[in-house]
Protein backbone atom coordinates (compact mmCIF):
# COMPACT_ATOMS: atom_id res chain seq x y z
CA UNK A 1 0.00 0.00 0.00
CA UNK A 2 1.25 3.33 -0.73
CA UNK A 3 1.62 5.28 2.74
CA UNK A 4 3.28 8.42 4.19
CA UNK A 5 5.81 7.61 7.16
CA UNK A 6 8.90 9.26 8.50
CA UNK A 7 11.89 6.87 9.76
CA UNK A 8 13.24 9.75 11.95
CA UNK A 9 11.82 12.51 13.76
CA UNK A 10 12.27 15.87 12.90
CA UNK A 11 10.28 18.37 10.42
CA UNK A 12 8.00 18.33 7.84
CA UNK A 13 11.03 17.48 5.53
CA UNK A 14 11.38 13.89 6.88
CA UNK A 15 7.91 12.79 5.64
CA UNK A 16 8.15 10.56 2.51
CA UNK A 17 5.67 8.50 0.11
CA UNK A 18 6.41 4.89 -0.44
CA UNK A 19 5.26 1.38 -0.23
CA UNK A 20 4.54 -0.62 3.14
CA UNK A 21 3.66 -4.17 3.38
CA UNK A 22 -0.52 -4.38 3.53
CA UNK A 23 -2.29 -4.93 6.89
CA UNK A 24 -4.13 -7.56 7.51
CA UNK A 25 -7.37 -8.02 9.22
CA UNK A 26 -6.77 -10.85 12.26
CA UNK A 27 -9.14 -12.06 14.71
CA UNK A 28 -11.67 -9.24 15.72
CA UNK A 29 -10.14 -6.81 13.52
CA UNK A 30 -11.68 -4.75 10.37
CA UNK A 31 -9.57 -3.56 7.82
CA UNK A 32 -10.56 -0.30 5.71
CA UNK A 33 -9.85 0.94 2.40
CA UNK A 34 -9.09 4.86 3.83
CA UNK A 35 -10.52 7.32 1.31
CA UNK A 36 -9.60 10.62 3.70
CA UNK A 37 -7.56 11.04 6.66
CA UNK A 38 -7.35 14.55 8.83
CA UNK A 39 -4.20 16.39 10.64
CA UNK A 40 -4.41 16.96 14.54
CA UNK A 41 -1.63 18.72 16.25
CA UNK A 42 -0.63 15.77 17.97
CA UNK A 43 0.64 14.88 14.60
CA UNK A 44 3.16 17.23 14.63
CA UNK A 45 4.18 16.38 18.40
CA UNK A 46 4.60 12.54 17.54
CA UNK A 47 6.48 13.42 14.58
CA UNK A 48 9.15 15.54 16.24
CA UNK A 49 9.40 13.22 18.95
CA UNK A 50 7.50 13.02 22.41
CA UNK A 51 9.78 12.65 25.51
CA UNK A 52 9.50 8.99 26.92
CA UNK A 53 7.51 7.36 23.76
CA UNK A 54 9.89 5.57 21.54
CA UNK A 55 8.27 4.55 18.10
CA UNK A 56 8.82 2.25 15.87
CA UNK A 57 10.17 3.37 13.36
CA UNK A 58 8.87 3.71 10.09
CA UNK A 59 5.90 5.38 11.65
CA UNK A 60 2.54 6.16 9.84
CA UNK A 61 1.03 9.59 11.30
CA UNK A 62 -2.74 10.11 11.46
CA UNK A 63 -5.24 9.65 14.12
CA UNK A 64 -8.66 10.51 12.19
CA UNK A 65 -9.36 8.23 9.19
CA UNK A 66 -12.96 7.50 6.82
CA UNK A 67 -13.07 4.68 4.82
CA UNK A 68 -14.55 1.49 3.58
CA UNK A 69 -14.48 -1.68 5.28
CA UNK A 70 -12.19 -3.95 2.44
CA UNK A 71 -12.11 -7.21 5.53
CA UNK A 72 -13.19 -8.41 8.56
CA UNK A 73 -11.66 -10.84 10.83
CA UNK A 74 -13.28 -13.21 12.66
CA UNK A 75 -15.63 -12.65 15.09
CA UNK A 76 -16.49 -9.50 13.80
CA UNK A 77 -20.87 -9.00 13.25
CA UNK A 78 -20.28 -5.23 14.22
CA UNK A 79 -19.52 -4.20 10.51
CA UNK A 80 -19.67 -5.48 6.84
CA UNK A 81 -17.57 -5.87 3.98
CA UNK A 82 -18.48 -2.51 2.11
CA UNK A 83 -19.66 -0.23 5.40
CA UNK A 84 -18.71 3.24 5.10
CA UNK A 85 -16.72 4.04 8.13
CA UNK A 86 -15.22 6.46 10.29
CA UNK A 87 -12.24 5.58 12.79
CA UNK A 88 -12.87 6.18 16.66
CA UNK A 89 -8.62 7.02 17.45
CA UNK A 90 -8.80 5.56 20.86
CA UNK A 91 -7.51 2.41 22.03
CA UNK A 92 -8.52 0.88 25.44
CA UNK A 93 -8.47 -2.42 27.04
CA UNK A 94 -12.42 -2.68 27.34
CA UNK A 95 -12.12 -4.71 31.08
CA UNK A 96 -10.38 -2.52 33.60
CA UNK A 97 -12.11 -0.28 36.07
CA UNK A 98 -12.07 2.90 34.03
CA UNK A 99 -13.23 0.98 30.76
CA UNK A 100 -16.29 -0.49 32.17
CA UNK A 101 -17.37 2.64 33.85
CA UNK A 102 -17.33 4.11 30.24
CA UNK A 103 -13.97 6.33 31.40
CA UNK A 104 -12.10 4.79 28.29
CA UNK A 105 -9.60 7.54 27.63
CA UNK A 106 -8.60 6.62 31.51
CA UNK A 107 -7.52 3.04 30.86
CA UNK A 108 -3.86 2.29 31.91
CA UNK A 109 -3.34 0.71 28.41
CA UNK A 110 -4.89 4.09 26.61
CA UNK A 111 -3.29 4.50 23.26
CA UNK A 112 -4.46 6.90 19.96
CA UNK A 113 -4.21 5.58 16.90
CA UNK A 114 -1.04 7.46 14.86
CA UNK A 115 0.53 8.11 18.70
CA UNK A 116 1.50 4.38 20.22
CA UNK A 117 0.49 2.59 17.00
CA UNK A 118 0.82 3.09 13.17
CA UNK A 119 -1.98 5.75 12.02
CA UNK A 120 -4.35 6.22 8.91
CA UNK A 121 -2.00 8.60 6.29
CA UNK A 122 -2.09 5.42 4.43
CA UNK A 123 -3.84 3.42 1.91
CA UNK A 124 -5.08 0.49 4.38
CA UNK A 125 -5.54 0.23 8.52
CA UNK A 126 -6.74 -2.40 10.89
CA UNK A 127 -8.80 -1.68 13.53
CA UNK A 128 -10.58 -3.35 16.37
CA UNK A 129 -14.11 -3.57 15.36
CA UNK A 130 -15.32 -1.43 18.27
CA UNK A 131 -13.18 1.48 16.80
CA UNK A 132 -14.78 1.01 13.52
CA UNK A 133 -18.34 3.50 13.21
CA UNK A 134 -20.44 3.46 10.33
CA UNK A 135 -21.94 6.47 8.58
CA UNK A 136 -24.20 7.38 6.28
CA UNK A 137 -24.29 7.30 2.54
CA UNK A 138 -24.82 11.26 2.61
CA UNK A 139 -21.89 12.03 4.86
CA UNK A 140 -18.82 12.55 2.59
CA UNK A 141 -15.53 10.94 3.49
CA UNK A 142 -13.59 13.79 3.17
CA UNK A 143 -16.48 15.38 6.05
CA UNK A 144 -16.35 12.58 8.06
CA UNK A 145 -12.31 11.82 8.51
CA UNK A 146 -11.94 15.42 9.76
CA UNK A 147 -14.75 14.56 13.16
CA UNK A 148 -13.43 12.07 15.12
CA UNK A 149 -10.88 13.84 17.45
CA UNK A 150 -11.57 17.25 17.83
CA UNK A 151 -15.72 16.29 18.40
CA UNK A 152 -14.88 13.41 20.84
CA UNK A 153 -12.44 15.40 22.94
CA UNK A 154 -14.34 18.63 22.98
CA UNK A 155 -17.38 16.81 23.95
CA UNK A 156 -15.63 15.29 26.98
CA UNK A 157 -13.79 17.92 27.71
CA UNK A 158 -16.83 20.36 27.95
CA UNK A 159 -20.22 18.05 28.50
CA UNK A 160 -18.68 14.87 29.96
CA UNK A 161 -15.98 16.75 32.75
CA UNK A 162 -16.94 20.34 32.25
CA UNK A 163 -20.38 19.83 33.07
CA UNK A 164 -21.40 22.68 30.59
CA UNK A 165 -25.13 23.88 31.47
CA UNK A 166 -27.52 25.76 30.18
CA UNK A 167 -27.36 29.99 30.09
CA UNK A 168 -23.70 29.36 31.56
CA UNK A 169 -20.89 31.87 29.47
CA UNK A 170 -18.16 30.29 27.78
CA UNK A 171 -15.00 31.37 26.91
CA UNK A 172 -13.34 29.68 23.87
CA UNK A 173 -9.79 30.09 23.20
CA UNK A 174 -8.28 29.11 19.64
CA UNK A 175 -11.74 29.11 18.37
CA UNK A 176 -11.24 28.36 14.92
CA UNK A 177 -8.65 25.57 15.27
CA UNK A 178 -10.62 22.20 14.97
CA UNK A 179 -11.71 21.19 18.80
CA UNK A 180 -12.65 24.93 19.00
CA UNK A 181 -14.90 25.01 15.91
CA UNK A 182 -16.43 21.81 17.91
CA UNK A 183 -16.35 23.65 21.36
CA UNK A 184 -18.48 26.42 19.67
CA UNK A 185 -20.86 24.33 18.49
CA UNK A 186 -21.18 22.13 21.36
CA UNK A 187 -21.56 24.85 23.71
CA UNK A 188 -24.31 26.11 21.59
CA UNK A 189 -26.14 23.16 21.12
CA UNK A 190 -26.54 23.08 25.37
CA UNK A 191 -27.46 26.31 25.09
CA UNK A 192 -24.42 28.45 26.65
CA UNK A 193 -23.12 31.61 25.44
CA UNK A 194 -20.24 31.79 23.43
CA UNK A 195 -17.45 34.22 23.70
CA UNK A 196 -14.70 33.10 21.02
CA UNK A 197 -11.35 34.70 20.79
CA UNK A 198 -9.17 34.01 18.10
CA UNK A 199 -6.04 35.63 16.25
CA UNK A 200 -7.73 37.08 13.11
CA UNK A 201 -10.67 38.50 11.42
CA UNK A 202 -11.04 35.77 9.26
CA UNK A 203 -10.73 33.20 11.83
CA UNK A 204 -13.29 34.89 14.23
CA UNK A 205 -16.06 35.90 10.52
CA UNK A 206 -16.12 31.41 10.49
CA UNK A 207 -16.22 31.88 14.92
CA UNK A 208 -19.64 33.82 13.66
CA UNK A 209 -20.72 31.40 11.19
CA UNK A 210 -20.76 28.89 13.94
CA UNK A 211 -22.68 30.69 16.12
CA UNK A 212 -20.56 32.27 18.56
CA UNK A 213 -21.99 35.06 20.31
CA UNK A 214 -19.13 37.25 21.15
CA UNK A 215 -15.79 37.97 19.07
CA UNK A 216 -12.43 38.89 20.48
CA UNK A 217 -9.16 39.81 18.45
CA UNK A 218 -6.84 38.81 21.07
CA UNK A 219 -3.61 40.36 18.96
CA UNK A 220 -5.22 43.74 19.04
CA UNK A 221 -7.17 43.41 22.42
CA UNK A 222 -7.12 42.90 25.71
CA UNK A 223 -8.84 39.71 26.26
CA UNK A 224 -9.14 40.16 30.25
CA UNK A 225 -10.66 43.66 29.93
CA UNK A 226 -13.18 42.98 26.94
CA UNK A 227 -14.71 39.54 29.06
CA UNK A 228 -15.42 41.91 31.59
CA UNK A 229 -17.33 43.88 29.29
CA UNK A 230 -19.22 41.25 28.19
CA UNK A 231 -20.05 39.58 31.73
CA UNK A 232 -20.66 42.83 33.56
CA UNK A 233 -17.04 42.39 35.61
CA UNK A 234 -18.34 38.41 36.39
CA UNK A 235 -16.12 36.50 34.49
CA UNK A 236 -17.18 33.64 32.48
CA UNK A 237 -18.64 29.98 34.05
CA UNK A 238 -15.76 28.37 31.74
CA UNK A 239 -12.84 29.47 30.35
CA UNK A 240 -11.66 26.63 27.49
CA UNK A 241 -7.50 26.82 27.04
CA UNK A 242 -5.99 24.50 25.53
CA UNK A 243 -3.43 26.62 24.17
CA UNK A 244 -1.53 26.66 27.00
CA UNK A 245 1.57 29.04 28.17
CA UNK A 246 0.63 31.94 26.05
CA UNK A 247 -2.97 32.40 27.34
CA UNK A 248 -3.28 30.22 30.67
CA UNK A 249 -2.71 33.34 33.11
CA UNK A 250 -5.20 35.28 31.08
CA UNK A 251 -7.93 31.99 31.41
CA UNK A 252 -7.84 32.41 34.83
CA UNK A 253 -8.62 35.79 35.33
CA UNK A 254 -11.17 35.78 32.88
CA UNK A 255 -13.03 33.29 35.20
CA UNK A 256 -15.49 34.12 37.45
CA UNK A 257 -15.36 32.90 41.32
CA UNK A 258 -16.42 29.07 41.12
CA UNK A 259 -15.89 28.97 37.35
CA UNK A 260 -14.31 26.31 35.76
CA UNK A 261 -10.95 26.20 33.53
CA UNK A 262 -11.19 23.04 30.91
CA UNK A 263 -8.14 22.02 29.19
CA UNK A 264 -6.99 18.77 26.54
CA UNK A 265 -3.50 20.69 25.31
CA UNK A 266 -0.56 23.06 25.61
CA UNK A 267 0.22 23.83 21.95
CA UNK A 268 1.72 26.75 23.13
CA UNK A 269 4.15 25.23 26.02
CA UNK A 270 3.12 22.75 29.33
CA UNK A 271 4.84 24.83 31.93
CA UNK A 272 2.72 28.77 32.34
CA UNK A 273 3.50 30.44 35.39
CA UNK A 274 0.38 30.21 37.72
CA UNK A 275 -0.51 32.37 40.69
CA UNK A 276 -1.82 30.01 42.71
CA UNK A 277 -4.08 32.79 44.53
CA UNK A 278 -6.47 33.04 41.16
CA UNK A 279 -7.29 29.12 42.03
CA UNK A 280 -7.66 28.93 45.47
CA UNK A 281 -9.35 32.23 46.60
CA UNK A 282 -11.83 32.22 43.88
CA UNK A 283 -12.22 28.71 44.20
CA UNK A 284 -12.09 27.56 41.01
CA UNK A 285 -11.74 24.29 39.13
CA UNK A 286 -9.24 23.48 36.79
CA UNK A 287 -10.40 20.24 34.43
CA UNK A 288 -8.37 18.40 32.81
CA UNK A 289 -9.07 16.10 29.87
CA UNK A 290 -7.70 13.46 27.50
CA UNK A 291 -9.69 12.40 23.89
CA UNK A 292 -12.61 10.27 25.45
CA UNK A 293 -14.84 7.42 25.25
CA UNK A 294 -17.39 6.14 22.15
CA UNK A 295 -19.88 7.72 23.77
CA UNK A 296 -17.81 10.87 23.82
CA UNK A 297 -18.20 10.66 19.97
CA UNK A 298 -21.45 8.60 18.81
CA UNK A 299 -22.90 11.60 20.54
CA UNK A 300 -21.91 14.48 19.01
CA UNK A 301 -21.36 12.57 15.83
CA UNK A 302 -25.71 11.71 16.00
CA UNK A 303 -25.90 15.63 16.15
CA UNK A 304 -24.00 16.59 13.32
CA UNK A 305 -25.92 13.71 11.35
CA UNK A 306 -28.88 15.62 12.81
CA UNK A 307 -27.78 18.74 11.31
CA UNK A 308 -27.25 20.36 14.36
CA UNK A 309 -23.39 20.60 14.35
CA UNK A 310 -21.03 20.16 11.11
CA UNK A 311 -17.67 19.26 10.65
CA UNK A 312 -15.75 22.11 8.84
CA UNK A 313 -13.01 21.74 6.22
CA UNK A 314 -10.31 24.30 5.81
CA UNK A 315 -7.87 22.84 3.13
CA UNK A 316 -7.54 19.47 1.31
CA UNK A 317 -4.53 17.95 0.38
CA UNK A 318 -3.38 15.01 -1.56
CA UNK A 319 -1.69 12.29 -0.44
CA UNK A 320 0.82 13.13 -1.95
CA UNK A 321 1.56 16.55 -0.49
CA UNK A 322 1.34 15.53 2.96
CA UNK A 323 4.40 17.50 4.15
CA UNK A 324 2.62 20.81 2.72
CA UNK A 325 -0.14 20.10 4.95
CA UNK A 326 1.77 19.45 8.07
CA UNK A 327 3.78 22.95 7.26
CA UNK A 328 0.39 24.74 6.52
CA UNK A 329 -1.17 23.71 10.48
CA UNK A 330 2.61 24.29 11.73
CA UNK A 331 1.55 28.01 10.34
CA UNK A 332 -1.77 27.97 12.30
CA UNK A 333 -2.67 30.57 9.56
CA UNK A 334 -5.88 28.43 8.63
CA UNK A 335 -8.81 28.33 9.92
CA UNK A 336 -10.72 24.64 9.81
CA UNK A 337 -9.39 20.93 9.78
CA UNK A 338 -6.57 20.11 7.34
CA UNK A 339 -7.74 17.12 5.44
CA UNK A 340 -5.40 14.46 3.22
CA UNK A 341 -7.20 13.07 0.32
CA UNK A 342 -6.09 9.29 0.15
CA UNK A 343 -7.75 7.90 -2.82
CA UNK A 344 -10.49 8.86 -5.04
CA UNK A 345 -14.24 8.33 -3.88
CA UNK A 346 -18.17 8.97 -4.74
Amino acid sequence: MKAVYYEEHGGPEVLQLGELPDPVAGPGGVLIDVKASSLNHLDLWVRRGLPGIKLPLPHIPGADAAGIVAAIGDGVTEVAVGDRVLVNPTLSCGRCEFCLQGDASLCRSFKIIGEQTQGTCCEKIVVPEQNAVTIPKDLPFVEAASIPLVFLTAWRMMITRGRLRPAETVLILGAAAGVGIACIQIAKVAGARVLAAAGSDDKLALCRELGADVLINYTREDLPKRVREETAKRGVDMCVDYIGKDTWVQSLICTAKGGRVVTCGATTGYDPKTDLRHIFFRQLEIIGSTMGSKNDLITPLGLILDGKMRPVVGEVFPLEQTADAHRLMESRTLSGKIVIRVADSE
